[in-house]
């Protein structure tokens, strides 16, 4: 009998502790801007296109491109920046290097044509 006392009560610590609550992210815009004067690349997430329009006309940016998104693919990519040992300075403002540019464009992030032009590999088989 006590047995079965246990085992309920384990179950119920066991339950209990794998209830996750789903979080919540708000889908937006992800972006990034380029600042010629300072040379460097900003990446950030705006609700709306409005909130983008104003944050471009604040900074004197270029929006190099947007795309749809969340707030998780953000804080995701400023961790794996982080893990290469990309370093930003506050804002998530990124000294501009054709690196970061690429680590971007292979990271799915909107980054354009303009700056970055990716290499295309051609393969030629040759029939012996």
């Amino acid at each position: 009998m006590a047995l079965k006392k246990i085992n309920k009560e384990y179950r119920k610590f066991i339950s209990s502790s794998l209830i996750l609550a789903p979080q919540k992210s708000k889908l937006g815009i992800v972006y990034t801007l380029y600042s010629d004067r300072l040379n460097s690349i900003e990446v950030g997430f705006a609700e709306n296109d409005n909130v983008l329009k104003k944050k471009v006309l604040q900074s004197d940016s270029i929006l190099l491109d947007k795309k749809k998104g969340k707030e998780q693919d953000l804080n995701l990519l400023i961790k794996i920046l982080n893990e290469l040992d990309i370093n930003f300075s506050s804002k998530l403002n990124f000294r501009y290097s054709n690196i970061l540019m690429r680590h971007l464009s292979t990271l799915g992030w909107p980054v354009g044509r303009s700056l970055y032009k990716q290499r295309k590999i051609k393969k030629e088989l040759s029939f012996a």
